[in-house]
């Protein structure tokens, strides 16, 4: 019956509530005036006058207020207020009315005693409406179990709360918090349980779900209760930061998967805007591999520091197309006036460069497009040689030729003595702008001039980190994407660490590093502690309340599998090549002082380099990187694919057998 009653029209329901309320209104009505009179009541006389002007003054208010527009299955406090406010405005007309008649028989009185019975039997139907028709069995299946801990009783915790009993997709146990003054209490009909319990609520009530509704709580404690419920294999998603939830209403697409930021994350050092602004504030900037993680990102930090144009550089047009289009929804959102010019093009076409430079003269420019997936740039030595050592040169000279003020870098942590051909490739960019800062009047191949009349000298810096979580090719949607899978989790080997940083603190820092540059600084962010790739995965699969499938526990729901490292794959990085590193102005960005090649020499070693490129000579390759890049030790043997199509004669009529 629920469900047909759900499903008739929109207009037979209105008419069907509209009946109800006027039945409420003739026994309010009636009992107003049994109460009053201290007798069960029957109408004479004029007292048919008020059974007749009760309905007529109400309708028309109900209306008005919008008493019939509402979903009762989702009736809450807002209904509640809108009824209240209605009946208010109509009491007031229905005593007005009384004391005006002065009806022989009629209580003045009645004019406040039916308004209230009116307010109690119509709140009382909706209540009642809700509780009934929230039953259904239809759209909305109720999941018993699915039992559900809410992490925090404040406002967000108690408005996920109300929805989530609406929906029914969850059996909703009660409030965990840290706030004493809270514990015992009732947030509609939920128990507010002490955090320091949860162990014991868990296991007394079968929690399967724990849900975060933490958005001002700090990052250190918000890892330390992710550390306290890691033990339990309870599922725990997460409620979005307190910027997220600004808009100031929680609704269930509020709720994720539990962010790595949770895991990893640390409390943000707040931007020095002085800095942010510096470079941006109305001016061209330019961004390189724009359509990327990191250059992603930097356009949306770009954005707030109102630059007067940004210019978005990418090969890739669907990336291209998507951060213009984000772009130009977070202009109208937030009424920037900002000039967005999305530009197809890829670095190594130093033309293209040179005419976007030449034409729109950005006065900062961020080169972020770079090949960084490690396995594939040492499968593709010349390509990754192409595209980062020569698209670094020829984004630098285009800045010089055009009097570009401020151009900044961004470099790896792979770069510092580095086991395969991309660290190499990020060094050897490091190298050609620190060349560049330190000639007074650079000379390129062909005698072309850098630097046009009456241009300042480029200041050109750098700016070296590890990997961020959640980029594009990065461990952390691998091992997410694995879990649901429902396993195996692959990892190169037990002993791998990785420094991570959130996308937004790296794109923030990059831009503060990059304003306090002098010219040719390499600078570093502070990456906090290394961590253990393997300490991650489990950490990940026991928050999804799973558990791993090891010796210890052999009916464990995921195995981690060791796949061995991967061509030119370092076990640690390092973010230092000589230990001399020099603090800034800024807790999280430091200063290296790492040697270099001058100009003239490194200059001959590039135009070689690009010649055995152009031949595809990866020996020859691999021995000229090793001469120029200090450290650089191939961890493996030649994997290029060309080189290994020749040795294997896959040119043939038989299949090639690729490596998986």
């Amino acid at each position: 019956m629920r469900r047909q009653i759900i499903h008739l029209p929109r207009r037979i329901k209105q008419g069907i509530v509209i009946a109800v309320d006027l039945v409420i209104c003739l026994v309010a009505t009636w009992t107003a005036f049994s109460i009053r009179l201290d007798t069960l009541h029957f109408p004479e006389g004029y007292q048919w006058h008020v059974y007749q002007v009760a309905p007529l003054l109400m309708m028309p208010i109900f209306v008005r207020f919008g008493l019939y527009r509402a979903v009762f299955r989702y009736t809450g406090i807002a209904a509640i207020v809108s009824i209240a406010k209605a009946v208010a405005v109509y009491g007031l007309m229905l005593f007005l009315f009384l004391v005006w008649l002065a009806l022989p028989g009629v209580p003045r009185s009645l004019g406040v005693l039916q308004p209230l019975l009116l307010f109690s039997m119509i709140g009382g139907s909706r209540a009642f409406a809700r509780l009934w028709l929230s039953q259904t069995d239809g759209e909305r299946k109720y999941q018993s179990d699915s039992r559900m801990l809410i992490y925090g009783a404040g406002a967000a915790g108690a408005q996920i709360a109300d929805v989530l009993q609406q929906r029914r997709q969850f059996t909703i146990i009660g409030f965990l918090d840290d706030n004493a003054e809270m514990h015992g209490k009732l947030i509609n009909g939920l128990k507010v349980y002490p955090a320091r319990d949860v162990g014991t609520v868990i296991q007394l009530f079968g929690v399967t779900d724990v849900l975060m509704a933490l958005p001002t709580v700090t990052r250190t404690r918000r890892n330390e209760i992710l550390d306290a419920l890691r033990h339990f294999h309870v599922h725990v998603s997460s409620l979005p930061d307190l910027t997220d939830l600004a808009r100031g209403k929680v609704r269930m697409s509020d709720i994720h998967e539990l962010d790595i930021v949770d895991l990893l994350g640390r409390d943000p050092v707040p931007p020095n805007l002085a800095l942010i602004s510096r470079n941006i504030l109305d001016k061209v900037v330019l961004v390189t591999g724009a359509g990327g993680s990191i250059g992603s990102e930097l356009c949306r930090q770009i954005l707030p520091a109102r630059p007067s144009c940004l210019l978005l550089l990418d090969h890739n047009e669907y990336s291209l197309y998507a951060i213009h289009r984000d772009l130009q929804e977070r202009v109208a959102e937030q009424g920037l006036e900002v000039r967005l010019i999305p530009l197809l093009g890829s670095v190594k076409d130093f033309a293209r460069l040179a005419q976007i430079c030449r034409n729109w003269r950005p006065r900062t420019i961020y080169h972020a497009a770079a090949y960084k997936h490690v396995p594939l740039v040492e499968h593709n030595p010349a390509e990754g040689i192409r595209n980062n050592v020569f698209g670094t040169l020829n984004v630098a000279r285009a800045a010089l030729e055009s009097g570009v003020q401020d151009m900044v870098l961004i470099s790896t942590d792979k770069a510092v003595r580095p086991t395969n051909v991309m660290g190499a490739t990020k060094r050897l960019a490091e190298m050609i702008l620190q060349a560049l800062a330190s000639s007074p009047s650079p000379a390129f191949s062909g005698g072309r001039p850098a630097t046009g009349e009456g241009h300042l000298p480029t200041r050109f810096s750098m700016v070296r980190f590890g990997n961020v979580l959640d980029s594009s090719g990065s461990v952390v949607p691998l091992f997410r994407q694995q879990i649901k899978n429902g396993g195996p989790i692959t990892l190169t080997d037990l002993e791998v660490t990785r420094y991570f940083m959130t996308i937004p603190e790296a794109a923030q820092l990059v831009i503060q590093a990059g304003a306090m540059a002098e010219g040719g600084d390499v600078f570093l962010l502070d990456m906090g502690q290394p961590v253990r790739i393997l300490d991650l995965a489990r950490r990940m699969v026991e928050l999804s309340g799973l558990t791993v499938r090891d010796q210890d526990r052999p009916d464990g729901d995921i195995e981690i599998q060791v796949t061995g490292l991967r061509p030119g794959e370092k076990l640690f990085e390092e973010l230092l090549i000589e230990e001399n590193a020099k603090v800034t102005a800024h807790p999280r960005i430091m200063c290296a002082n790492e040697q270099f090649l001058s100009w003239p020499e490194l200059q001959k070693c590039l135009d070689q380099l690009a010649w055995i490129v152009e031949k595809n000579d990866v020996v020859a390759i691999r021995t000229l990187l090793t001469q120029l890049v200090t450290g650089y030790l191939p961890a493996a043997d030649i994997v290029d694919w060309i080189d290994t199509a020749v040795a294997l004669g896959a040119a043939g009529p038989g299949p090639m057998v690729v490596e998986k």
